[in-house]
């Protein structure tokens, strides 16, 4: 008698096709399942998955199969206690709230104008890859503050990235262009941190000479100088990062960064966007009550998430519900069937702009692991909705080139092409 029929067979094509049918059937009898196919367990209910994410010390990240460490090295998406924290905290600042706002919304408003204001003439676009997509990397590139490196470039490195990191998870050997497209972000972390420190050590110097023409009491050098110290560039976050982190470190977090801030707004904006233009209900109600925009994001991240999964390493044997997991098992979290547990979310395959629990959602994971750039990814794509619906009133889908969400770890639509002329 096999124990988890429903799990042996369950197939990686499914679950990266249109899982949520399985997720169902899973979540309802084998709420932790082993599946064969994927060599470990997988968590499908709420409360089992916030256990799971919760407990670092039984469900550990800290393992060498853990698939983007196998790409970019040891970070803080990879690494738990003491170490996570000494990864993570170098970064987290300009992700809190207020520095979010104070330091981001003025950029993210005239960088989604500017993408539409290209747009707008033509009547007809793919939203993910014309506009969510440069969106969401010109924003990590500022908020990194990498040099050297344009929209496409960047562009393409997470996309190989990604693509390196999915293959693993599936089980298939990596495609050798994400391991490259690292080595190119690297480079540019060593550029980005070398200029910075030079531009810190120019800083130093202008200020001891600006201290000693005062002292002197001459008005013209001290002029020179307020005017050199206001123009130098602010440390980057990479750079002052480079302070408490080694440059291999700082570059491997900076790839969990910038694969991460990408692959959740850009999947966040078109996730949404395909949400409210296939409800039409739904979007009428955006406009006419901006307030329900946050709902309506909240309740797209609930039904899609852009990280479907986060795997997690059982470091000693324990139960999970009925599951006997070992030590050693790969646990594999459902975020998108832990999503729409229905113990949680009454009739929870629609979308509901008005729905008042949403926020419950657990697309950013939590514990430990809680998305850094949450904060970011949720006002990325505020302003970008609003502004789309603001400007584009007739905006539909485009009926010749239907498109759904897939992907086995990562889900957004491979297009979304709509018009609005």
């Amino acid at each position: 008698m096999i124990a988890f029929p429903l799990g042996a067979t369950t197939t990686p094509a499914e679950l990266a096709r249109d899982p949520h049918p399985r997720l169902a059937e899973l979540r309802a009898h084998e709420p932790v399942s082993w599946l064969p196919a994927l060599n470990g367990w997988l968590v499908t209910r709420r409360d089992l998955a916030l256990d799971v994410m919760r407990d670092a010390e039984t469900f550990t990240v800290d393992d060498p199969r853990f698939t983007t460490a196998q790409v970019v090295g040891p970070s803080m998406l990879s690494l738990d206690g003491a170490e996570h924290t000494r990864h993570r905290e170098p970064f987290a600042a300009p992700f809190r709230p207020r520095e979010v706002r104070e330091g981001f919304a003025e950029f993210i408003e005239e960088e989604t104008d500017r993408l539409l204001t290209a747009l707008e003439p033509h009547g007809a676009a793919d939203l993910r890859r014309d506009f969510a997509g440069p969106l969401a990397v010109a924003v990590v590139t500022k908020a990194l503050g990498l040099v050297d490196a344009d929209t496409a470039t960047v562009l393409s490195w997470y996309d190989a990235i990604v693509r390196a990191v999915s293959d693993l998870t599936a089980g298939h050997a990596a495609d050798p262009a994400g391991p490259e497209a690292y080595a190119r972000l690297r480079a540019a972390v060593e550029t980005t941190v070398a200029k910075g420190t030079a531009a810190e050590a120019e800083g130093t110097a202008a200020e001891a000479e600006g201290t000693a023409a005062e002292a002197e009491g001459t008005a013209a050098e001290a002029e020179v100088s307020a005017v050199a110290e206001t123009e130098l560039p602010t440390t980057s976050l990479l750079t002052a990062a480079a302070d408490r982190l080694t440059l291999p470190e700082v570059a491997s977090n900076a790839a969990v960064l910038m694969f991460g801030g990408i692959e959740t707004t850009e999947a966040m904006i078109t996730n949404a966007l395909l949400h409210l233009l296939r409800h039409p209900d739904q979007l009428a109600l955006v406009r006419a009550d901006s307030a329900l925009l946050d709902g309506a994001i909240e309740e797209s991240l609930r039904l899609e998430p852009g990280a479907a999964v986060v795997d997690r390493y059982a470091t000693r044997d324990t139960t999970l519900g009925r599951a006997a997991i070992r030590k050693g098992d790969l646990v594999t979290v459902s975020l998108a069937g832990a999503n729409r547990d229905p113990a949680v979310f009454p009739d929870p395959d629609r979308f509901d702009v008005r729905r008042d629990n949403s926020r419950l959602q657990l697309a950013f994971a939590h514990g430990p692991h809680y998305c850094l750039a949450a904060h970011l990814a949720r006002l990325e794509t505020r302003i970008a909705l609003r502004h789309l619906l603001d400007r584009l009133p007739a905006l539909r889908l485009d009926p010749d080139r239907p498109t759904a969400p897939e992907g086995l770890v990562f889900r957004k639509p491979p297009a979304l092409h709509v018009r609005w002329g």
